[in-house]
């Protein structure tokens, strides 16, 4: 019997929730090529086809789906039984930055775990924008950050890549209008400068038709209708959703996001970086 290795396993799973090799690739840090070799290799271990040509992409066959669910758990098997062998004599103080798109989605379980297993370790946590969360690692006052990525910086100890999404009401625009109307978050913000030069160069009108210096105004405005902004699928909960093709909205880039360790970071810090690395690329 075949072993099942972690890293295809991981990959499968960055496939699933990316819906293409493509972005699992970018997910997982490797070339399209290289996520294909490892499809390959997974189904030469499973012993059947895991996917299946889908109009232009690929999707799951019933093997594929059933290894969905155990690939999950064997995963998460697997970081319990780590963390409970880190943590066993860890003690002390971690703090912990991050941008509320985590602090809502993905983070929370993970912490939970880290915490179950590490139970003399206090977390301190601090949530904010990513250019503050950077000023106060490197001054000290955090020990671990997830930012945004803008450049390689060398206290980046993972990076997480994910699709940016058009985001809007799930109810739609309250009003019709010839120019896109955005909701953005005040400069300087990642998403926002990606949202403008995508406009701009498929030549397309838009206005800003609300600002915020926070995520909570953001998701207001556009959970009233107001506008679509450029979020991640992390945001798109509690009735946001992609926006329709009707919109006819041209393509976002990647967005990723660094896990940052402080100079002084202690033991604990670098193992929860560690499962953030693993943790936050998986399906939530």
């Amino acid at each position: 019997m075949e072993m099942l290795d972690l890293d295809l396993l991981k990959t499968f799973l960055a496939f699933v929730e990316g819906g293409s090799l493509a972005k699992a690739a970018s997910a997982v840090g490797r070339t399209p090529s290289a996520v294909t070799a490892q499809m390959q290799r997974l189904e030469e271990i499973v012993g059947e086809p895991l996917l299946i040509p889908q109009g232009r992409g690929r999707g799951l066959t019933p093997a594929g789906e059933d290894l969905v669910g155990h690939a999950r758990r064997i995963l998460a098997v697997h970081t319990e039984a780590w963390l409970a062998l880190k943590g066993a004599r860890a003690g002390g103080r971690i703090a912990i930055g991050t941008t509320q798109d985590f602090a809502d989605h993905g983070l929370p379980d993970l912490l939970r775990a880290f915490a179950a297993s590490h139970p003399r370790v206090r977390i301190e946590l601090r949530v904010g924008r990513s250019l503050e969360l950077g000023s106060a690692l490197q001054a000290g006052q955090i020990d671990l950050a997830i930012t945004m990525r803008h450049a390689p910086t060398p206290d980046e100890t993972a990076v997480v890549s994910e699709p940016m999404l058009w985001l809007c009401s799930e109810k739609g625009l309250a009003t019709r209008q010839e120019a896109v109307p955005l909701a953005l978050l005040d400069p300087y913000c990642g998403f926002r400068e990606a949202a403008l030069n995508a406009l701009d160069a498929a030549g397309r009108r838009y206005r800003i038709a609300a600002g915020s210096a926070s995520l909570a105004g953001l998701r207001a405005a556009v959970d009233a209708g107001i506008a679509l902004t450029p979020r991640t699928r992390r945001f798109a909960h509690s009735g946001i959703v992609e926006a329709p093709y009707e919109h006819d909205l041209p393509p976002l880039p990647m967005a990723d996001f660094a896990i940052r360790l402080g100079r002084e970071a202690p033991r604990p810090a670098r193992d929860l970086a560690e499962l953030l690395g693993d943790g936050l690329a998986l399906p939530s």
